[in-house]
């Protein structure tokens, strides 16, 4: 009840609703952006995934942000492969590199590795990026890491293969027309010393026993260079273990909880 200035009494308004329907209306929209916040992230991930093979995990119990990059079929160089074959383009992965060094959000690297080699000078570009990073990283070669493939494998601060995944070590080739002159010859080795210098430098094998396996003429059918299948690389210590994507996701954890520690 209500009392007028003149005395005389009235009934009290009825409840006002409209407020209740304000806060249900902002609670729904709150929630519609919200859905549309997770739908364009997924979508966001997937185009991602479709042009550079990469994505964001961050769906993990202790909520470690993690990205994963995937090297697969031929590393591209400056020239553009024929649209049938698959490729991983350096001018995609080096700049997303730079962004994870570059984030506060992103704890980790998981390299993904599939490939059978290519370019020289953009797979050493994307092997020093990777070694270059401040964040804890891990790869995991599955089918193969072969060729300059092998650098890319090495770069990480852990490396893991799994059991039937192969490397294949051998020398330098180019393709195309090659100037006979010495020059030519002393320009592979050089390029081949920057290869065997950098696999060195970032794993258990020496210089030595790099450069005789690349030598080999007893495993491939007429060419020189050495296979190796699972645990052979870790023998030969330029894997540091043999797993699968539980014991690469378990170590990049471990190394990222040690990080948040410190």
């Amino acid at each position: 009840m209500t009392v007028r200035q003149n005395g005389e009494r009235m009934d009290a308004a009825p409840e006002n609703k409209q407020g209740g329907q304000g806060e249900n209306h902002d609670v729904k929209k709150d929630h519609d952006e919200k859905k549309d916040q997770e739908l364009k992230k997924e979508q966001d991930q997937e185009q991602l995934i479709r042009e550079a093979g990469q994505m964001t995990l961050d769906e993990n119990a202790k909520n470690y942000k993690i990205h994963l990059l995937s090297i697969i079929g031929e590393i591209e160089g400056h020239e553009c492969l024929p649209a049938n074959t698959k490729t991983t383009k350096y001018e995609h992965v080096l700049p997303q590199l730079a962004a994870i060094e570059d984030s506060q959000e992103i704890e980790g690297l998981l390299v993904l590795i599939n490939t059978v080699g290519g370019d020289v000078e953009s797979g050493l570009a994307i092997a020093e990026m990777i070694a270059s990073l401040s964040k804890p990283s891990v790869s995991l070669v599955l089918g193969g890491s072969h060729s300059i493939g092998v650098p890319l494998a090495v770069a990480t601060e852990y490396s893991f293969i799994v059991p039937t995944g192969t490397m294949i070590i051998h020398p330098v080739r180019m393709t195309g027309m090659v100037i006979g002159v010495p020059q030519t010859y002393d320009y592979f080795k050089k390029i081949q010393d920057r290869i065997v210098g950098f696999i060195a430098s970032h794993c258990n094998t020496t210089e030595d026993r790099l450069e005789q396996l690349m030598m080999e003429t007893g495993i491939l059918t007429k060419d020189v260079g050495t296979i190796l299948v699972g645990s052979q690389s870790v023998d030969e210590g330029i894997i540091n273990e043999v797993g699968g994507i539980k014991e690469a996701m378990a170590k990049l954890y471990a190394m990222i909880e040690e990080r948040r520690a410190n």
